[in-house]
């Protein structure tokens, strides 16, 4: 009954992501300024995060920004569930719809070019 609760649960959030997010990754879709989202990066989430390419590890059991936005499976929608239901142990950080896209927004500006 619970995991299917919490199923249920992250089903409708990862819709609430989509629907928040607009329908594609880049920044000038989802309206985000990935200059805020690195100065909000490096306020809130540079305490167990490495959130500047190049910067000192901080954790090594915490993958860095530029790590995250290095797997293949990384897209807006699951770092907006992520953050929306944080894992142990990440805080549940309160952040406006516009935070979390510009947030995202520069996570995702880190991918490696291909």
């Amino acid at each position: 009954m619970i995991r299917s609760s919490m199923r249920l649960l992250r089903s409708a959030l990862a819709i609430l992501a989509l629907c928040l997010l607009g329908s594609g990754p880049a920044a000038a879709q989802m309206g985000a300024d990935v200059r805020r989202g690195q100065e909000l990066s490096a306020r809130l989430c540079s305490g167990c995060h490495s959130v500047s390419p190049g910067s000192d590890t901080v954790n090594a059991d915490v993958p860095t920004f530029a790590a995250i936005a290095g797997r293949p499976e990384t897209t807006a929608e699951r770092l907006a569930g992520r953050i929306i239901v944080p894992h142990p142990p990440m805080p549940n950080v309160q952040l406006t719809v516009a935070e979390m896209r510009d947030i995202i927004a520069y996570i995702l500006s880190l991918r490696p070019q291909r």
